[in-house]
This record gives C-alpha cells, structure tokens and sequence, in this order.
C-alpha cells in the first residue's frame, strides 16, 4: 500500500463520512496487509510506529478496541498509554481543549472511546496531533473497516453485496454502516421498528454515495422481506451503553427482530454457501452472562451465533488490524 497515495498522514479518522471512497478501501486493503505482515513474522527493525507515543482516552469500557489497540501499536514497536474517566478531568477541573492541547505536546496520536461525538472533534481540533474514533455515540468507523476486512476475506469482495443490518436502526454501528457501505458499493439495508429508524438526514448523505457507487440504501420496517437477498446479517445489541433505562422499551420493540435460523433462511441464501451473520460483540445470544439469565437470548439466537457462517471472533481479530492500519495510515 502506498501511504502517500491513501493521503492520510497526519490526519484524524473520526467518520467515514469524512473519508473518500478511495481512502475506505485503501484502509481495508492496508490492513490485509498489515494481518499478513505480522503472520509472516515481520522483523521488529522494521517497525511502523517505532517510538510512537499513542494515548488511549477510554470514557466507556471495552475488550476489543483496548486490547486491539495495545496489539496493534506493540507489534510495529509503539508505546501506548491508557486514561480512563478517573485520569482525566474533561468538563470538571480542565476543559477538552486545554486536556487536548497538553496531551498534544506529550503523544503522537490519540485514540478515544467515548460518548460525545463533539469531545474527539475537539480533541483532533486542538491537540495538533492524530485523533482516532474507537468509538462514540454517533459513529464507529473502526468497527465498519473490521467488518469490510472481514466480509472480504470470507465473500471475496464488497461491491454488489447486500448487508442487512437489524435492530436498532439509529444507533452508532447502524449508522456507520449506512455509510460505509454506500462508499462501497454494498446495498444496504436497515431493518428495524418504525420508532427507532435512521435520520433522513443520515439517509440523504449514504444515498448521495450509492448513486456514485452504484449500490442501494434503503430502510424496512418488515424483518421478513427486509432481509430477503441479504449475503450478511449484522446484529448489535438492543440497548446501547449509557441506555440503559430503556431496557423494557427496547425489548418490547425488538423481539420480533431477533436474528434466527428462521430469518437466515428468508435470506435465500443460506443454501449457497453466500450468507455471514455478523455482531460487533459483545452479544447476548444464550444465558450465561447477567443481564441475559432471566431472558435468555437477545438480538440472535445462540444457534445462528455458534453456526458456521457466523463470523464474529473473526470480526473481532481483525479489530487490531484495521485499527493498525488506521494508525499506520496517519502516522507512518
């Protein structure tokens, strides 16, 4: 991958809105690159990000982008710093922008994981330095570039697939799914209650893309014809974090969207060998964890979860290489 060419360097990744259709598909490519780099066991003399200071800002917990991004930045020889709400002071003793402008002087990059969208504008618009979104409220493009590599890997391409994405139609991996696909040349399709539908104005920008791709961005309120057609089914949880009073409202509207063998089948591809359940994880599909022993399986059953054409640990391990390639692509 040329990294000039990709154009990144130096710059924030904080929506892929704010990348071209070309930048999407060279960082899914730099980070098939990047996984066959450290299989083949690459010499660490070589490395990308030697003495590069990274710090992660993490307001929520998480499993996959902490541990992906340590991974990530140790292997091409980099340091990373972990800060949670407890190191930091945004919004009580010290503003964003003058937190920003101090880790600034000390990183060469930032990686955050939070809640408002508006606190890693700020951070990449006052620390001088690259910011990367592991996560907001409103957009999770780290998650979308996994899923692409992923979908490449196990399906051979993006462009004339469909993705079907069910359940709460506005939230952040909804909605950053929208986009990517319509830079890719993927229909797509979101499928959810009435209630919980997506923006027009989110729907207005991903139509803008598909007809330069031309692919489809269309919304159903029927899990049965919604996914028809459909080579991948992605799932994410009912009720977001920081939601969590909507708990019964959420499950009263979602039930009848849970992923299933019945809706795996109404794909009409199931018996070709074409279709993948995706999840963003962490997922509630059988009643081994806390929140699901009484309720047993949420968003998808246990049976499409454990299936073979469910992809999600691999989803998972291809975290690291594409949040390395968001990193490499801005500071190498």
């Amino acid at each position: 991958m040329d990294l000039v060419k990709l154009g990144l360097h130096g710059k924030s990744i904080l929506r892929l809105l704010d990348l071209s259709d070309e930048q999407v598909l060279g960082l899914v490519d730099l980070a098939a690159e990047l996984k066959a780099r450290k299989k083949s066991g690459a010499n660490l003399k070589d490395a990308l990000l030697y003495r590069k200071n990274i710090a992660l800002i993490f307001q929520k917990s998480s499993t996959r982008t902490h541990c992906a991004t340590v991974c990530g930045v140790h292997d091409e020889g980099g340091y990373t710093e972990y800060l949670n709400s407890h190191d930091l002071h945004f919004g009580k003793k010290e503003s964003v922008k003058d937190s920003a402008r101090v880790l600034g002087r000390m990183f060469d990059g930032i990686m955050f994981r939070g809640f408002s969208q508006q606190t890693v504008e700020d951070l990449a618009k006052y620390s001088g330095i690259p910011v990367w979104n592991g996560l907001t409220d409103e957009w999770h493009p780290s998650q979308v570039l996994a899923d692409f590599l992923t979908i490449q890997e196990h399906l051979g391409s993006l462009k004339g697939l469909k993705m079907a994405f069910v359940g709460d139609g506005r939230n952040n991996v909804a909605s950053s799914l929208m986009i990517g696909c319509s830079k890719v040349g993927m229909d797509f399709v979101d499928v959810c209650p009435e209630e919980l539908s997506p923006s027009q104005e989110l729907l207005d920008l991903a139509n803008e893309n598909a007809k330069r791709n031309g692919c489809k961005i269309t919304v159903s309120h029927d899990p049965v014809e919604g996914v028809k057609g459909a080579n991948i089914l992605y799932a994410d949880v009912w009720v977001s974090m920081g939601e969590e009073a909507l708990f019964d409202q959420r499950l009263a509207l979602l039930r009848p969207f849970q992923i299933n063998m019945d809706m795996v089948r109404n794909t009409g591809n199931l018996e070709a060998g074409k279709v993948l359940f995706m999840h963003c994880l962490p997922a509630f599909h059988d009643n081994n964890t806390e929140v699901s022993k009484e309720i047993g399986a949420m968003e998808v059953s246990d049976e499409v979860f454990e299936a073979p054409f469910s992809v999600v640990f691999d989803e998972a391990e291809n975290r690291l290489h594409t949040i390395k390639a968001m990193i490499v692509a801005s500071l190498a």
